[in-house]
C-alpha cells in the first residue's frame, strides 16, 4: 500500500487550502483513512478521520467546523478541505491508512499501518 499526499502550500490566515491523498495497492474502500499533522519538535497529532464508506467522520477539536475530510472510493482518493486557516495550522500534513480497522473511525496514530510522505502547509499571519 502506498500513499501520495499533495496540495500543500502557502496561504494567508483566513484563507483556504485543500490537500489530497491518492492510495495505491490493496482495497482502498475497506480502509479507515486519516489526516495527521506535525510541527518540528512536537508529536504528530490527529486532525481528521473518515470511515471506509465515508459515512462517518471525526475531527480534532482544534479543526472542527473549519476542516472537512472526504473520500472518493472510485478514485482511491481522500481529501482535506481546510477553511479559515490560522497560523497555528502550519505543519506537515500526513495521510494515513488503517487497513485492518477495529472501528469505523480511528484517531489513534498507532493504529495506522501506512503513511504518506507529508505535504507542507504554511499559514502566514
Amino acid at each position: 500500500v502506498q500513499l501520495q499526499a499533495s496540495g500543500g502550500g502557502l496561504v494567508q490566515a483566513g484563507g483556504s487550502l485543500s490537500v489530497s491523498c491518492v492510495v495505491s495497492g490493496g482495497t482502498f474502500s475497506s480502509y479507515v483513512m486519516g489526516w495527521f499533522r506535525q510541527v518540528p519538535g512536537k508529536a504528530r497529532e490527529f486532525v481528521a478521520t473518515i470511515s471506509p464508506s465515508g459515512g462517518s467522520t471525526a475531527y480534532a477539536d482544534s479543526v472542527k467546523g473549519r476542516f472537512t475530510i472526504s473520500r472518493f472510493n472510485d478514485k482511491n482518493s481522500m481529501y482535506l478541505q481546510m477553511n479559515s486557516l490560522k497560523p497555528e495550522d502550519t505543519a506537515v500534513y500526513y495521510c494515513a491508512a488503517n487497513v485492518s480497522p477495529r472501528a469505523v473511525v480511528v484517531a489513534e496514530k498507532s493504529e495506522y499501518e501506512y503513511w504518506g510522505q507529508g505535504t507542507q502547509v504554511t499559514v502566514s499571519s
